[in-house]
């Protein structure tokens, strides 16, 4: 982990291009967004639901429940916020089935993640999350956790699969989330490729390399048209102290085009909202 001077060093140093591109401009987290080639329309700042997720729980769904996370929902929407962030692994599909109960499925988009690799277990996954999400549709649907740098020839079942479900609108558009340096250089040359999840904080906190390294490598997806959302923005708890400098270090990214953190609460996810202006300004 950097120390206080490299992490500034790095913070104010790194994204000098985006200083003469404008600087002054102000984002907010409900601004509208839309992604990749397929435009899909969402907010700035998705709504996570899987901080320290895996084997179907998470820190959200642990801790709030499906009633306390469904009401974190209903506050972020009525806040302008229209991404969903949910994964097979998290455990939150149901939670989000309970927040669709208040809110229109058109208006929000929800993104979720498998770790299916053939064409049987895919279909079985989209039948299997539409059913837990109550909706006929996915908006974006991510192959997740992806570590291999040959993953496209090991998942191209799955692959094959969510092409042909993209195609009869049963998923709107894919991608991948990366965990690995190898697999994210795979995904920024792969067509198949129309969204990429990648781990980008200014301390390279659980990320695939160092921030130079991922950053390179997210300018070639930009530059190949693909859209680009952020995660571990806060390092998954280790920028939480230094939330004001992470958020700065993200919006002045030119090669993400949104991003998504894990609130654990309103007074978190409102706090969140206001800070995201002041980093702009700063």
């Amino acid at each position: 982990m950097l120390r206080r001077r490299d992490f500034l060093k790095t913070s104010l140093a790194l994204p000098v291009a985006l200083r003469a591109a404008g600087e002054t401009k102000i984002r907010h987290a409900n601004d509208v967004v839309y992604l990749g080639p397929d435009k899909i329309r969402l907010s700035r700042l998705a709504m996570g639901t899987g901080t320290k997720g895996g084997r179907g729980s998470s820190a959200q769904t642990r801790q709030l429940g499906l009633k306390g996370l469904s009401d974190l929902y209903w506050y972020g929407y009525d806040q302008g916020l229209l991404f969903w962030d949910s994964a097979d692994s998290y455990g939150s599909h149901p939670h989000l089935k309970e927040a669709l109960q208040r809110i229109p499925r058109d208006k929000v988009t929800i993104m979720t993640k498998t770790s299916a690799k053939t064409a049987d277990r895919m279909r079985a996954d989209l039948d299997r999350f539409r059913s837990e999400l109550g909706t006929d549709y996915l908006d974006i649907v991510l192959l997740h956790a992806v570590r291999e740098a040959d993953w496209p020839e090991l998942r191209k079942g799955a692959m094959e699969v969510l092409s042909e479900a993209r195609e009869k609108k049963i998923v709107r558009t894919h991608g991948t989330s990366c965990h690995s340096l190898e697999a994210l250089k795979t995904a920024a040359r792969t067509p198949w490729v129309r969204v990429d999840l990648a781990r980008i904080n200014p301390i390279g906190a659980l990320m695939d390399s160092d921030p130079d390294t991922v950053i390179s490598v997210l300018r070639q997806m930009k530059a190949a048209g693909k859209g680009v959302i952020g995660m571990k923005i806060l390092g998954e708890g280790a920028l939480r102290d230094r939330v004001p400098e992470a958020l700065q270090f993200a919006m002045r990214l030119d090669c993400i085009d949104c991003f998504t953190i894990g609130a654990e609460s309103r007074q978190e996810l409102a706090d969140l909202i206001q800070r995201i202006p002041e980093a702009c300004r700063a």
